[in-house]
């Protein structure tokens, strides 16, 4: 009888290790990019809160006289947006419109809405969405541009004030917004600017959190301002202080302007005599006495 043949071995297969190794980078590589993509999404959606820094605390109130307010309806049909209307002496006087910076609320802009009422002014100060006790989260370039406008609409439509005696006041990223409202309505007959901040492109950049971020493709929360005052023909009044020191150069922005540098934000004999030659030479035929 033949042998009987043996079970043939078991071949065993070798992996070569470069394979092993390009495998390994793949994953990695894939995790990287994963992981990047994951940082770029967060940067995106949450890049805000690098330039805005609501606070919900109001620490306090005008003092004088003042309606507190709830208006900007939305489609659930509650109000959005709360601030304080501080009238003047004389109802008949300008009306400013007050956008505040992206820092704190409206407590925070009391200060000078009290210089802007006590220079015969009617004022309308309010807190964005997500600012005080507006309602809302998230504030951005847009929604804040959004509550501007809503703003402005309260005056003309609740309160029936002609937009020609309403001038819009901005201090810092609401200067941004103030410039962009004016531009929007070119009947407003003036524009206050103090210590005006926007572009903001450039402060992210500086951010160690934004290093390995694309910037150009990803940053959109820029408050633009050098762009859109310089062609600007709405006349306006730039205040700006030594103390605190200000990197905005009025020289971007187009004629016509006064432009007043003072010492500090508490001189406000100071500011009351811009406002007041200000109000003379642009806007003569407004009522402020």
């Amino acid at each position: 009888m033949p042998k009987p043949t043996p079970p043939a071995k078991p071949t065993i297969e070798v992996v070569d290790p470069r394979w092993v190794l390009k495998a390994g980078a793949v994953v990695i590589l894939v995790a990287f990019l994963c992981a990047y993509t994951v940082i770029c999404a967060l940067f995106y959606h949450s890049q805000a809160q690098l330039v805005l820094h609501p606070t919900r605390p109001i620490t306090s109130t005008p003092g004088i006289p003042f309606t507190d307010l709830h208006f900007g309806v939305d489609t659930t049909g509650q109000p959005q947006l709360n601030g304080w209307w501080i009238p003047s002496d004389n109802p008949a006087n300008p009306t400013v419109l007050m956008l505040h910076s992206g820092e704190g609320n409206i407590s925070d802009t009391l200060p000078q809405a009290i210089n802007l009422h006590d220079a015969n002014l009617n004022v309308l100060l309010f807190d964005y969405r997500g600012y005080g006790r507006s309602l809302g989260l998230n504030p951005s370039n847009a929604t804040m541009q959004a509550d501007a406008e809503t703003a402005l609409t309260y005056l003309t439509t609740t309160r029936a004030i002609s937009p020609t005696a309403i001038l819009v006041y901005g201090t810092g990223v609401g200067a941004s917004l103030a410039t962009n409202l004016c531009a929007n309505h070119p009947n407003l007959p003036g524009l206050i600017l103090e210590s005006p901040t926007g572009d903001l492109e450039q402060q992210v950049r500086d951010d160690q959190r934004s290093t390995l971020i694309p910037m150009h493709l990803l940053f959109h929360e820029r408050f633009p301002l050098a762009a859109p005052l310089s062609t600007l023909k709405t006349p306006k009044l730039i205040l700006t202080y030594t103390t605190p020191h200000s990197d905005f150069n009025p020289r971007q922005a187009a004629d016509p302007k006064l432009t007043t540098e003072l010492n500090s934000p508490t001189n406000t004999e100071a500011i009351h005599t811009a406002l007041r030659r200000f109000l003379d030479t642009y806007t003569p035929l407004l009522t402020t006495h």
